[in-house]
């Protein structure tokens, strides 16, 4: 039986996606969060280390938030 591939276009806005939704294609992509190698408490060590020091800490912070409460910022 021969097959038979077709294209179609579709008119999607990204909210129209929950986050658990987006979640699970990333990690059927093999792209999934690595936040979960981290612990809450590493996370905040890590913070406090990096705010003392100057440094940005803007991504363990976002891994934080999304640990915390399952929401990419």
């Amino acid at each position: 039986m021969p097959t038979v591939y077709t294209e179609v276009e579709v008119d999607v806005e990204l909210h129209d996606f929950d986050t658990d939704d987006l979640i699970e294609e990333l990690e059927s992509r093999g792209r999934g969060f690595e936040v979960a190698s981290q612990t809450g408490p590493e996370l905040l060590t890590a913070i406090y280390l990096k705010r003392r020091l100057g440094q940005d800490y803007q991504r363990e912070l976002d891994d934080l938030i999304y640990l915390g409460i399952g929401r990419i910022v």
